[in-house]
């Protein structure tokens, strides 16, 4: 075998494994088409009833804290002991599942894992996310906050 034709067979042999892997690897159908929990707990589905309460005397204090519980963040995003102060919505991005952020200096979450942003109401202002985040019924009796499904 010359060496000109030994290269062309390689040359061939290796255009035809690469070409196998690519295949191979997107080629497979998922177990679970739909989009990957990520790294956060599901959102509670919606009519689940009461999730969670907070004391407003020693938790929220401030604009911009925040509390994490049950898949849902829960946000001050005002003054005053009133439900309009607050939001509630989903943990998980709804693009991937991963754990989003409440930006205090933008007033947006924000998801660090793609970038995707949304509004203090969950709607989605910048993608890769295309659905919003499930905004939960925030209410307050005296000096307790409730976050409902």
């Amino acid at each position: 075998m010359e060496r000109h034709e030994f290269l062309s067979k390689l040359g061939i042999g290796l255009v035809a494994v690469c070409a196998g892997c690519s295949l191979v690897s997107c080629g497979g159908k998922s177990s679970n088409p739909g989009p990957s929990t990520g790294n956060a707990t599901p959102p509670p589905t919606k009519g689940s009833g009461n999730l969670f309460s907070a004391d407003l005397n020693t938790q929220l204090a401030n604009i911009g804290d925040s509390v994490i519980q049950q898949g849902v963040i829960l946000v001050r995003i005002a003054s005053g002991n009133t439900a309009d102060a607050f939001t509630a919505v989903q943990l998980a991005c709804t693009h991937q599942g991963n754990s989003i952020g409440y930006n205090n200096g933008q007033g947006i979450f924000i998801c660090p894992a793609h970038g995707s942003e949304f509004s203090k109401a969950g709607a989605v202002l910048q993608g890769p996310a295309a659905l919003p985040l499930q905004k939960y019924t925030v209410t307050i009796s005296g000096s307790t906050l409730t976050v409902s499904a």
